[in-house]
């Protein structure tokens, strides 16, 4: 199987850093394009009543630039020109299916922690009943 645009879902942890590699082997095989993704969960909406407003909006603009100072510095420390750097907000499940579609992609690569959280905190069951798409799943 070739592929031709490989999508890595990246959580800006140092173990994106692996999944970044194993996309690049992968794409310099196949000759493939390689885009990336992070996809922003909001958990601070399970407590809107707790935070004050001009607060959350300071909070919101700090995060984006952290956020994009970050996929920054993975695009420079990996040495690779990306296709695509997408900063999604929302489900990360139908952010992952939406950029699959409209980038025409061809085969994910994204992490699973296997750790003690993630026996009850997982998307991977998520992933592998909705991406319609080839799977690289790296245990971390």
């Amino acid at each position: 199987m070739s592929y031709k645009h490989i999508l890595v879902a990246i959580d800006l942890s140092p173990e994106s850093k692996i999944l970044i590699s194993k996309a690049i082997l992968i794409a310099k095989l196949n000759k493939a394009k390689i885009s990336l993704i992070h996809v922003n969960i909001n958990y601070s909406d399970l407590y809107t009543g707790l935070i004050d407003v001009n607060i959350s909006n300071i909070e919101k603009k700090n995060h984006k630039e952290f956020i994009y100072n970050e996929l920054i510095r993975f695009i420079k420390e990996s040495n690779f020109k990306f296709n695509k750097i997408i900063n999604s907000n929302g489900d990360l499940v139908k952010s992952l299916i939406k950029s699959i579609k409209i980038h025409k992609i061809d085969l994910v690569i994204f992490g699973h922690h296997q750790d003690f959280w993630s026996k009850f905190i997982s998307y991977v069951r998520q992933f592998i009943n909705s991406v319609p798409i080839d799977m690289l799943i790296v245990p971390l």
